[in-house]
């Protein structure tokens, strides 16, 4: 169903605000831990992680983006509506976690309302199951490599300190963090930003404006980096909290080894095209540096209602989106 210009571009806004959100949700994964560790100040960090987020098209491929979309729904079925349905589903569940101050995924909220709203329309036969188990299972995968991967960075960063004093390691960390926290902010910005460039271009596509094999034009991947880094500048102080200091306290050393390990989890991902939490990855490595020192220094009540919100952000999203998308059919 083609629609009008004027609706084209308020859909294209709604895609870009749906953006915007998830940098400003999202903040607290490329800061939080560089801001409890006192490295830098909230307002700095906020400014260093959106200069990063938007830099990252210079880095990745768009595989991030061809998987949402054409590997969540079948691109056939996209229209309007679809769209419509999936971004007013992610949103409203970003608006709700936001609010109540639960670190859930934007990623997992936007596959979702396409899901929802894939499945309001044609049924189960709408979902590309190949790639919705890919990032489903990403859902599992990327907090526990991000688990391990800052374990092995505790182990490493513990053996080359070993010489040092305290006060020299603290020095040198803090240094190192402003290295890792712009790599982990690179990661954010070419994985989460991707997701909206899928879903811009799909609808493009759906309205006849592209043509030929499936291709980013510029203009959207400029677009969508810039909102996710606008978004970014306007932080998520409710979510820092609960990332940077609420799962454990961090020491700058301890900071490092989970932005760093947050990061390579964040670059696989990214090479190999999977559609990742951010949040789930940046909670694995937290949970992992603060397990290192003991397990009792994970504060786990606080943990296990982020996992909570993880597994009902899916089937949330989706109700919300099929919602929407019975809404559109409606007033069309």
């Amino acid at each position: 169903m083609l629609v009008s210009l004027p609706i084209l571009i308020g859909l294209i806004g709604i895609a870009l605000l749906f953006d915007f959100l998830n940098g400003l949700h999202d903040a607290a994964n490329s800061i939080a831990t560089v801001v409890s560790t006192r490295v830098l100040s909230p307002q700095v960090a906020v400014f260093w992680a959106a200069f990063f987020n938007f830099i990252a098209f210079m880095v990745f491929s768009h595989s991030v983006a061809y998987t949402i979309g054409k590997g969540t729904i079948s691109a056939d079925i996209v229209d309007a509506q679809v769209v419509f349905g999936a971004l007013m589903g992610a949103i409203s569940w970003n608006l709700i976690t936001w609010g109540l101050g639960i670190p859930s995924s934007s990623s997992h909220a936007l596959v979702g309302g396409l899901i929802g709203a894939g499945l309001a329309k044609a049924g189960t036969s709408a979902i590309v199951w190949s790639g919705v188990l890919k990032t489903a299972g990403a859902i599992v995968v990327s907090p526990a490599v991000g688990l391990v991967l800052a374990l092995i960075m505790v182990l490493i960063t513990s053996w080359l300190a070993r010489k040092n004093t305290p006060a020299i390691a603290d020095r040198t960390f803090r240094k190192l963090q402003l290295i890792s926290a712009a790599a982990y902010s690179l990661g954010h910005g070419g994985n989460d930003a991707q997701k909206t460039m899928g879903i811009i271009t799909v609808l493009l596509y759906s309205q006849g404006m592209l043509h030929g094999a499936f291709h980013i034009p510029t203009w959207v991947v400029i677009c969508c980096q810039a909102a996710m880094g606008v978004g970014t500048l306007f932080g998520g102080w409710r979510i820092i909290h609960t990332m940077g200091s609420k799962i454990t306290r961090l020491t700058p050393r301890q900071g490092f080894c989970a932005e760093t390990g947050g990061a390579i989890t964040l670059f696989l991902a990214n090479i190999g095209g999977i559609p990742v939490s951010t949040t789930h990855t940046i909670t694995g490595a937290i949970v992992g540096v603060g397990a290192a020192k003991r397990m009792s220094a994970v504060r786990w009540n606080v943990a296990s209602s982020i996992v909570v919100a993880w597994v009902i952000t899916l089937p949330a999203a989706a109700a919300i989106g099929a919602l929407f998308y019975g809404l559109a059919r409606l007033f069309s």
